[in-house]
């Protein structure tokens, strides 16, 4: 389905509903039944986040409970209508999300894997050996049997950034377990500590490169790119925006040198 597809679609279903109203009710009526509303609905909570501009288009993500992530794909005149517009698709996809096809099953583990070995072979532009990822991922999924994958969403990205950043292959030239190294992950969150890491690792890149520097130029553009695609596709893009974030941090943390 197009992103034009999509629009058309929401646009008729939800036309009269408050798109924003209802996803914030949808995550807290799945909190209460899985036993949070004791948590004072703070597990529910969707966070909205405007990308600062003087001018439409405007944009706007929103992150679900879980990590899943979604932007603005239409064009949008008002900030307010890039909100309803985040809202609009991540609330398509929180419905589809319950039905039994999104749940983590041994089918749907040999599905993702072999799409991720797809995405690998086809991307070029990566120099990572794919094997770690992909082994860490696979045991990653058997871990998570019976979730559904936006409830899985924040887990699967630090795998994705862990992988990208370098930090799997690492760990396993320390010889750490796949066990030892998921256990790890999975208690942790994608906070603002574990960025900062990242960030430090790739400003470090910048500055080790060779005169002139690039690395995170490059990459920021295609992350850019990447971020931008996803969410014109309507597609969920919590990857390519915290990779985008991360190597903003680090660009800060590395400012290009002064000419002499």
């Amino acid at each position: 389905m197009t992103s034009t597809e999509v629009s058309t679609a929401t646009d008729g279903v939800l036309s009269t509903v408050n798109v924003v109203e209802a996803l914030q009710e949808f995550w807290q009526v799945k909190a209460s039944r899985n036993g949070g509303a004791g948590s004072g609905g703070s597990g529910a909570l969707v966070i909205y986040e405007s990308v600062p501009a003087a001018h439409p288009p405007y944009v706007c993500y929103v992150t679900l409970p879980g990590g899943a992530c979604f932007g603005s794909f239409q064009n949008c005149p008002t900030k307010a209508e890039a909100r309803r517009s985040a809202a609009k698709i991540a609330l398509m996809n929180s419905v589809f999300n319950e039905h039994e096809s999104r749940r983590i099953s041994e089918h749907f583990i040999e599905k993702a894997v072999a799409e991720a070995r797809a995405s690998f072979a086809g991307d070029a532009a990566s120099h990572q050996d794919p094997s770690a990822g992909i082994a860490a991922f696979r045991f990653m999924l058997e871990a998570n049997k019976g979730r559904t994958m936006l409830e899985f969403q924040e887990l699967m990205t630090v795998f994705q950034l862990l992988h990208w950043n370098g930090s799997l292959r690492a760990m396993r030239e320390r010889q750490c377990s796949r066990q030892e190294v998921v256990a790890h992950y999975s208690a942790r969150a994608l906070d603002d500590a574990m960025r900062e890491q990242m960030a430090r690792e790739w400003a470090s890149r910048e500055r080790e490169a060779a005169a002139g520097g690039g690395v995170l130029r490059s990459e920021l553009a295609r992350a850019e790119r990447e971020l931008r695609a996803a969410r014109l596709a309507a597609r969920e893009l919590r990857f390519p925006k915290e990779k985008r974030d991360i190597l903003l941090l680090a660009a800060r943390l590395a400012p290009p040198q002064q000419q002499q």
